[in-house]
C-alpha cells in the first residue's frame, strides 16, 4: 500500500498504521502513538456516564480476554492499562498497549470486547460498510504495518481520529 499526504509526501508506516486501523474497526474513536515508549492508546466512546464499578467490570473482562489470547500465543501477558475519563454524558476509554507485543489478533480481539461488552453504548462511525474482502486486506495491511512499526525507530508522536468520514492524522 502506497499512500501520501494532501502534499505529495510518502505516508510512514506507523501513519499507515494508524489510518488502518480506524478505517477497519470503526468502534475506535482515536489512537495514539508515541514511538519513543513504543506505545498505541486506542480510545473509545462510550455514551454514557460509566460508574466505577462497571469500569472495573469491564477491565477485568477485557483483561481476562488479552491474556487467555496471549496465554494461546504462548507470549508473555503485555503491558495494558486501562483509563476512563468522564465529559457530560460520554466516557471515553483508553487501553494502552506496547506495539512490540501487539497483534493485530489482539486488536481484533480487543474492540470485540469493546462492541459485545458495551453494545448500545459504544460509539462508532456508521461510514461506508467495507466488504469483507477489503476487512482482510485491511488487517493484512495493519499486521505488516505493526511489523514494521515494532522494528523502525520513529521520531514523531501522532494522533488520529475520525471526523465527517475522513481520517485526519497529526503529529504532537
Amino acid at each position: 500500500m502506497q499512500a501520501r499526504f494532501k502534499g505529495g509526501e510518502d505516508v510512514t508506516d506507523s501513519v499507515g498504521l494508524l489510518i488502518s486501523i480506524l478505517v477497519r474497526y470503526p468502534e475506535v474513536a482515536a489512537i495514539n502513538f508515541d514511538p519513543w515508549e513504543h506505545h498505541l492508546k486506542f480510545n473509545f466512546i462510550c455514551s454514557r456516564e460509566i460508574n466505577s464499578e462497571e469500569i472495573q467490570q469491564f477491565e477485568s473482562h477485557v483483561l481476562d480476554h488479552i491474556r487467555a489470547f496471549n496465554f494461546l500465543e504462548k507470549k508473555e501477558t503485555p503491558l495494558v492499562e486501562i483509563t476512563h475519563q468522564v465529559f457530560d454524558d460520554l466516557t471515553l476509554i483508553e487501553v494502552k498497549r506496547d506495539v512490540v507485543t501487539l497483534a493485530q489478533d489482539e486488536i481484533a480481539l480487543v474492540v470485540e470486547v469493546f462492541y459485545q461488552f458495551w453494545e448500545k453504548d459504544l460509539v462508532s462511525e456508521l461510514g461506508e460498510n467495507l466488504i469483507e474482502e477489503d476487512l482482510v486486506i485491511q488487517e493484512e495491511i495493519i499486521e505488516h504495518m505493526l511489523e514494521s512499526v515494532k522494528d523502525s525507530l520513529g521520531n514523531k508522536r501522532l494522533y488520529a481520529f475520525r471526523e465527517e468520514g475522513k481520517v485526519l492524522v497529526f503529529n504532537k
